[in-house]
C-alpha cells in the first residue's frame, strides 16, 4: 500500500461527493480524505501498490476538479 498526496480545488462537499462517485469503485483505492480545512484542500489517497499519482490525477479530472501531485 501506498500514500499519495494532492493539492487540490475539492473546498466543498458537493466536490467531494463527485470524487467519491469514482473512488468508491476503484479497487486500487483503499482509503482516501480531503482536508478542505487547509489552504491546498489535501487530498490523500491509500492505494495499492500499483497505482500512480498520474492514475489519481487522471480520476480527479473526469470530474471536472483540479488536482496536483505534491512533492513528499
Amino acid at each position: 500500500m501506498k500514500l499519495l498526496i494532492f493539492k487540490t480545488n475539492i473546498e466543498n462537499r458537493l466536490k467531494a461527493r463527485k470524487v467519491n462517485s469514482i473512488f468508491a469503485y476503484s479497487p486500487k483505492i483503499f482509503e482516501w480524505s480531503i482536508d478542505m480545512e487547509d489552504i491546498d484542500n489535501v487530498l490523500r489517497v491509500e492505494a495499492d501498490d500499483h497505482s500512480s499519482e498520474r492514475e489519481i490525477i487522471e480520476m480527479v479530472s473526469t470530474c471536472g476538479l483540479q488536482c496536483e501531485a505534491l512533492p513528499d
